[in-house]
């Protein structure tokens, strides 16, 4: 039997494709939502069995607020979060406000109706060896622990970095390339380099990849890919990143178009 939910996130693209594709399993949506910070009132308005709570910053104060409140309003509703690993901090903030499970950014749609339903269940819906790395690092904090962000995007050149955030903000092949001065083909390709880079296999998941492990975010705070390597095709002579003098040029900004 289906499951009647619905998916909230603060990136409405996730959303939308999460509850296409569960919708196509059989189960009912009643909304796909952004932000999570809206979260509360609709689920006390529609009163679904689960609700799917996407976030990229977990850790973040406040960012399960509206969880503790849907446990104060509607406490038979399931809510289970989709959040970045490893979080630690974030997985333990989440059943603290009253989450049902905790499921990967990354995890197949199988993980995550799995969890969808152990929860309208009544059972925690969290992997065991995703509790057990959690506890491990809150036990034993790493020095410094990984930034998932900044290590995607040290895998990218600067103008990968460009077109990822491009395909996020939901450009295809011929407006990226158009936006990047570029031939339809050579987009084509730095989008295949991008997937190959990231492990994922789509667009889509490269998005929600970006979105999850905040990616995107870092880009925005931090500037993203730094100018200057997005030389009009023909320009030689040059490495990327640098001017032809040698110098690091200023940061991209995601929205930017040049």
């Amino acid at each position: 039997m289906g499951v009647r939910l619905m998916v909230v996130d603060d990136h409405r693209l996730l959303a939308e494709a999460l509850a296409s594709a569960l919708k196509l399993r059989g189960h009912r949506v009643l909304a796909a939502a952004a932000p999570t910070s809206g979260a509360a009132e609709l689920v006390v308005s529609r009163a679904p069995e689960v609700c799917l709570f996407g976030t990229s910053s977990p850790a973040a104060p406040g960012v399960f607020d509206p969880i503790t409140r849907i446990g104060q309003e509607r406490p038979q509703v399931a809510v289970v979060v989709l959040g970045p690993v490893p979080s630690p901090r974030g997985i333990a903030a989440a059943f603290a406000a009253g989450a049902a499970g905790y499921v990967r950014h990354d995890e197949r749609i199988e993980g995550v109706e799995r969890a969808m339903l152990k929860a309208r269940a009544g059972e925690s819906a969290i992997a065991p060896q995703l509790l057990r790395g959690a506890f491990a690092e809150l036990l034993n904090p790493a020095a410094q622990p990984d930034d998932e962000g900044r290590r995607l995007l040290r895998m990218l050149t600067p103008r990968e970095a460009e077109v990822l955030v491009r395909v996020a903000e939901g450009e295809g092949t011929r407006l990226i390339a158009a936006g990047m001065d570029i031939a339809p083909s050579t987009a084509r390709t730095h989008v295949q380099r991008v997937l190959m880079k990231l492990g994922v296999g789509s667009r889509l998941e490269a998005a929600a990849l970006a979105a999850r492990t905040g990616l995107l975010e870092r880009a925005a705070a931090n500037g993203g890919a730094p100018q200057g390597a997005y030389a009009p095709e023909g320009a030689r002579g040059t490495h990327q990143g640098d001017t032809p003098g040698g110098t690091r040029q200023g940061p991209y900004v995601p929205g930017q178009r040049g």
